[in-house]
């Protein structure tokens, strides 16, 4: 058993936050035309109050489910913290997702009272309720006719009731995984779990406070998002602009002006790749100090002596800081000081250019069963390549039991601490898998520890395999590696218990069709491109160089399937943190990999 600091629930946590920041903003929503307005914590506090006493008449309490399918909103925070202050479980689920998970969740939690974003979610919903049989009330967040969230707000204001303080041991969340196959399971998530997991991350980053912002990007279904950045922002008082959409982010980046943000290294891989092309278009002077300045940065990194002038290194610095990485910051909205990225490692590259223009990205790890938090790196113990060491309380160990010995001595990672899970809601048997006898968790991760006590991920075990003569291959590693090649938009890599690795890619269709043009390839379609023998040439030969000296000889992959559907949440080949579902992707692709390997 653990001993929680305080606050251990979520609900002092908020209420605290509130007492101190009352009057700051916490949430910023924006106009069709970009322009963001401001609530404040007292405000959203009203709300939450109001909404609460609502539940209550409903007949809501302690132990009862509540819903939410919606994307990041004031209302999805609201909604939470008024089901947490009766002692209810809350249960998030992504608008973008399968009716037949939606259905799946609901059923699985028990689910009595169901908020939805917008009026097809609705109909979606209602065209399965003979099915949903603990479902019983359903409300549009949207406006304030009758069934609608506003109206159960109004209702609760006429009869106040206080908040209930959950113990930390109490279910805070239910969320629930992107599993690849079979039905998603339900994370049991406590109040304990959540608040141990942000006073952890706040004493690795002591620096945020209540002038922190961020910009909200990633998910709050999962636990990444709803952690790292609303319960991490709101217990330091800091506040939270929404984006519109993916496609407005720069805007909406520039309006809100984060200073700090909670990401992917996808988000970061794809700005690099922007920002590496648009200097290549520009050409002339800019590109040329663009490159100064990269190359005069590694020069100041390296060690010391080697006969560089650091005189001359900084004055080039300097220089292309101030007209060309100055702009980029700029795009940034000019406040941003850092971020803290997770799900993947970033690429050193890329990781190295952000610090190396003053935006440094730190990496992370985590899962959902760990609330998600295992290690950071920070401004104050960063170690590139890694994802940091463990957060306060919490304690890694490498099982190598079950593995041959190796040089760094990797094993399965093997999670203790306040933050590991209570189990798999309704699954004891899945339950049992993963959580060791002594109260660990099983990650499924490989990975070891360096003499600083600094976690290293080294590959899944899930998702490793040996090829035909014997040697593993960790693909994400690979495909990491190639998503960095300006001509890739997706990637995926095979090769179980074959002769060699093939490569599944969705081309970068609007630099491959400007490059067809270049070359004088007669392609009008996405299809007659990846027909095209000199584009497959090509894509081959480039990813090739870039992998040679990087990666073994048998882990580059020696053949190429080019296709025109890019993987995405909406085709199933994606979760909603960007991870690749490798059997979606195998069993879409099955034929052309089959052909690819002269099967029939």
């Amino acid at each position: 058993m653990y001993t929680f600091d305080k606050p251990d629930n979520l609900v002092e946590m908020f209420e605290e936050s509130l007492g101190r920041n009352a009057e700051r903003p916490l949430f910023g929503n924006a106009d069709n035309n970009g322009k963001y307005t401001w609530v404040t914590y007292r405000e959203v506090g009203e709300r939450v109050n109001d909404l609460r006493a609502g539940l209550a008449q409903l007949g809501v309490s302690a132990g009862d489910a509540v819903g939410i399918i919606a994307n990041n909103r004031t209302e999805w925070a609201i909604a939470a913290f008024a089901t947490f202050g009766l002692g209810g479980r809350f249960i998030p689920m992504y608008e973008k997702e399968l009716p037949k998970i939606w259905k799946h969740i609901i059923r699985d939690s028990g689910l009595k009272v169901l908020f939805v974003a917008n009026e097809k979610i609705y109909q979606e919903v209602e065209q399965m309720r003979d099915e949903l049989v603990d479902l019983e009330q359903m409300f549009h967040i949207d406006g304030s006719a009758t069934g609608t969230m506003m109206e159960l707000e109004q209702q609760g204001r006429k009869i106040p009731i206080r908040s209930t303080i959950p113990k930390p041991t109490d279910t805070a969340v239910l969320i629930y995984t992107s599993g690849t196959t079979g039905d998603p399971k339900g994370v049991l998530l406590s109040h304990g779990n959540f608040t141990s997991n942000v006073l952890g991350g706040s004493k690795k980053y002591p620096e945020l406070d209540h002038r922190s912002r961020s910009l909200s990007i990633l998910p709050w279904a999962h636990s990444y998002g709803q952690t790292a950045e609303l319960y991490n922002f709101i217990n330091m008082g800091g506040s939270i602009g929404f984006i519109r959409d993916v496609t407005t982010i720069v805007e909406d980046m520039r309006n809100v002006a984060p200073t700090f943000l909670i990401a992917v290294p996808r988000v970061f891989n794809k700005i690099y790749d922007g920002i590496r092309h648009k200097m290549n278009e520009k050409g002339g002077l800019a590109l040329k100090l663009f490159n100064m300045g990269i190359e005069s940065a590694k020069e100041l990194r390296a060690p010391a002596g080697q006969g560089k002038n650091v005189l001359l290194a900084k004055l080039k610095f300097a220089i292309a800081d101030r007209i060309v990485f100055q702009k980029i910051r700029e795009g940034f909205g000019g406040r941003l000081e850092s971020a803290l990225t997770a799900s993947a490692m970033m690429n050193l590259e890329v990781a190295q250019f952000f610090t190396d223009i003053g935006l440094p990205v730190y990496d992370a790890y985590g899962l959902s069963e760990t609330s998600p938090a295992v290690t950071m790196n920070c401004r104050t113990a960063n170690k590139p390549g890694s994802v940091g060491r463990p957060l306060d309380k919490v304690r890694v160990v490498i099982d190598r039991q079950y593995f041959d010995e190796d040089e760094n001595g990797s094993g399965e990672i093997v999670v203790y601490g306040p933050n590991v899970m209570q189990g798999y809601h309704n699954k004891p048997e899945a339950t049992k898998e993963v959580i060791t006898e002594d109260g660990g968790f099983r990650t499924g991760d490989l990975g070891y520890l360096d003499n600083d006590g600094y976690l290293f991920i080294t590959g899944r075990i899930k998702e490793q395999y040996k090829l035909e003569n014997g040697k593993y291959v960790f693909p994400a590693t690979l495909e990491e590696e190639i998503q960095l090649s300006p001509w890739v938009e997706n990637v995926f890599i095979y090769g179980e218990g074959r002769s060699h690795n093939i490569c599944i890619i969705v081309p970068d269709f609007i630099k491959l069709s400007a490059w067809a043009v270049q070359q004088g390839i007669d392609a009008s379609t996405h299809a007659e491109l990846i027909a095209s023998p000199e584009v497959e040439a090509m894509i081959k030969e480039s990813i090739a160089t870039q992998l040679k000296g990087k990666f073994g000889g048998y882990e580059i992959p020696r053949q190429f399937i080019l296709v025109d559907e890019p993987f995405s949440v909406d085709n199933g080949m994606l979760t909603h943190t960007m991870k690749l579902k490798r059997r979606k992707v195998l069993d879409r692709y099955q034929d052309q990999v089959n052909m690819a390997y002269g099967a029939p």
